[in-house]
C-alpha cells in the first residue's frame, strides 16, 4: 500500500505540498496535495464509480492512482472509445464495469460507495438524481445542473435519501482563497466593506469553450455565469459570509457574431480564409500551428501522427469553424453587482478579451485592505501602515481540486457532511445567485434573491 510520504519521495518533492502534472498537450497543472489530517483517519478506501472520462473525470480518477489507500476507482462511462479504454487500463476496470452511457451504470445493482459525475452540464441532473436514489454519495461537477428546479430537487434529494452530495467548488480549497477568507472572518481588515472581483477569461481560451466549444449555447448547456463563473459567486458568498440579497448584472455577445465577420472568411479556418493569417482566432493556428488545448481532441500517443489527426478534427469539428460563423449565445462581457446582507457590496466582472488569465480580487475594509491575482495577494493594515505580503504558484484553480477530494473522500468514509467546505446545501446558493443574474441581465432589472 503506498502512502503520502512514498508519492512524495518517488516524485521527488520532499516535503512540498505542491504537485505538477502533465495538463494536456504541452501545459502542465498545479495541485496542492491534501494535508496530513485529511488522509490519515480514512480506515479503508472507499469505491467510486466515475461519469464522464474527460479532463475533469482523469483529474479526480488520478487521485485514486497517487492515494490508492484512499479511493479505488472500480467501474467508467464514457461514450468515446478511447477515453474509456485509457481510463479502464490506467485503473485496472474490470470489462464488466465499463459502460457507454451513465444509464447503463445505474442497470446494475449498487456497487461501489460513490459516484464521481463529470459529464457535461446537462448531463449533471440526470444521474446525480438516480445516484441518490440508489444510495450512492457523489462527488458533483459544477455546474450543479442547469436550472433552478433541477437544482433545489437535487438538494431536496439529497436531504431525503441522508447522502452526500459534494460540488466541486475548488476554490474554496485553494490557498489563496482560504487565507482571505481567513483574514476577512477574523477580523483583521475590520469591518467588510466591499469587494471587487474580476475573472479574465483570456481570449483564447473563450474562443475555444463558449464560443467554438461545449459550452457555446446556453440553450444546450447552461448560461455562463455558471458554467465558467459559479465558481466566482461561490467564492464572493464564501468570503462574504452572509446572504446575497440583491442582483444585478449587464453582459451581452458583443464581437462573435456574423456582423463582425472579416470579409473573406470561410465556414471552416482551413478553407481558404483570406484573413487566417491574421485572425486572432484561426483554429489552424491555435490547434494545429501552436498545438493549444488539443487535449479535446484524444490525440494518439505517436507524436507523427498527431498533426494528420488534429487537422481531420478542423475537417469535421466545430473547433475547425470560423468563430463569426457559430450558433454561439454566450455573452463575452458579464457584470455583476450585488448586495449582501449589511449592506457590503460586490462588483463581479468576467472579460473574455484579455491576454491573461487568472483571477484578481480587492477587498476593502474599514481598517485595511486586500489586493490579490491568485498566486500573491498584499495586505495593508491601515492602523500601523504594515503592507505584508503572500505568494504561492497555482493553476488557474488555485490548485485546491486534490484537497477537495481529500475532504470528499474522508467525509463519504465517515458519512459525515459537515467535514466538506462545499456541501450541495452551501453551494446551492451561489447558484441561485446565478440564475438571479441571468435573470436581471435578461429583463434589465434588480431582482431579490431567493433562497
Amino acid at each position: 500500500m503506498t502512502n503520502r510520504r512514498d508519492v512524495l519521495r518517488k516524485l521527488s518533492f520532499g516535503a512540498s505540498s505542491l504537485l505538477t502534472l502533465p495538463y494536456g498537450n504541452k501545459d502542465t497543472l498545479k495541485l496542492f496535495l491534501p494535508e496530513k489530517d485529511q488522509t490519515d483517519s480514512i480506515l479503508n478506501p472507499i469505491t467510486a464509480i466515475v461519469l464522464g472520462a474527460g479532463n475533469r473525470g482523469n483529474l479526480y480518477g488520478n487521485y485514486g492512482l497517487h492515494y490508492p489507500e484512499q479511493m479505488n476507482i472500480v467501474g467508467v462511462a464514457e461514450p468515446i472509445p478511447l477515453r474509456i479504454q485509457r481510463f479502464s487500463t490506467q485503473h485496472n476496470i474490470e470489462e464488466n464495469k465499463q459502460f457507454e452511457t451513465w444509464e447503463h451504470v445505474f442497470e446494475q445493482p449498487k456497487f461501489a460507495d460513490a459516484v464521481i459525475i463529470t459529464t457535461p452540464d446537462d448531463l449533471h441532473y440526470g444521474p446525480c438524481m438516480k445516484a441518490l436514489e440508489m444510495g450512492y454519495d457523489v462527488l458533483l461537477e459544477k455546474p450543479i445542473a442547469p436550472t433552478e428546479i433541477e437544482c433545489r430537487n437535487i438538494l431536496k434529494l439529497a436531504k431525503q435519501t441522508g447522502r452526500i452530495v459534494a460540488v466541486c467548488h475548488v476554490l474554496r480549497y485553494a490557498p489563496y482563497f482560504m487565507k482571505l477568507r481567513e483574514l476577512v472572518q477574523n477580523g483583521s481588515i475590520g469591518e467588510l466593506i466591499s469587494v471587487q472581483h474580476f475573472e479574465p477569461i483570456e481570449h483564447i481560451h473563450m474562443s475555444h469553450s463558449y464560443v467554438r466549444g461545449n459550452w457555446h449555447n446556453s440553450k444546450k448547456t447552461t448560461p455562463i455565469i455558471l458554467a465558467k463563473s459559479c465558481h466566482d459567486l461561490d467564492i464572493l458568498r464564501w468570503i462574504v459570509g452572509k446572504p446575497c440579497n440583491r442582483i444585478s448584472a449587464f453582459g451581452n455577445l458583443k464581437w462573435f457574431t456574423k456582423s463582425n465577420m472579416p470579409e473573406g472568411a470561410t465556414p471552416r479556418c482551413m478553407d481558404g480564409c483570406l484573413v487566417e493569417k491574421e485572425c486572432p482566432y484561426s483554429a489552424m493556428k491555435i490547434y494545429y500551428r501552436n498545438r493549444q488545448r488539443t487535449f479535446v481532441f484524444d490525440l494518439p500517443t505517436d507524436p507523427e501522427k498527431q498533426g494528420d489527426y488534429i487537422l481531420e478534427k478542423l475537417r469535421t469539428t466545430d473547433y475547425g469553424r470560423c468563430v463569426y460563423q457559430m450558433e454561439n449565445d454566450q455573452p463575452d462581457h458579464y457584470i455583476v453587482n450585488m448586495e449582501f446582507e449589511s449592506g457590503i457590496t460586490s462588483a463581479f466582472s468576467m472579460e473574455a478579451f484579455t491576454s491573461y488569465h487568472g483571477r484578481r480580487t480587492r477587498i476593502m475594509g474599514s481598517h485595511g485592505d486586500i489586493v490579490g491575482d491568485m498566486t500573491k495577494f498584499q495586505f495593508t493594515n491601515f492602523i500601523t501602515g504594515e503592507v505584508n505580503n503572500w505568494e504561492m504558484s497555482t493553476d488557474g484553480h488555485g490548485g485546491g481540486d486534490w484537497k477537495l477530494a481529500a475532504d470528499w473522500i474522508r467525509a463519504v468514509s465517515r458519512n459525515d457532511a459537515s467535514l466538506l467546505s462545499s456541501t450541495i446545501d452551501d453551494s446551492i446558493e451561489s447558484h441561485i445567485m446565478g440564475f438571479m443574474a441571468e435573470k436581471s441581465r435578461k429583463e434589465g432589472n434588480i431582482i431579490n434573491v431567493r433562497l
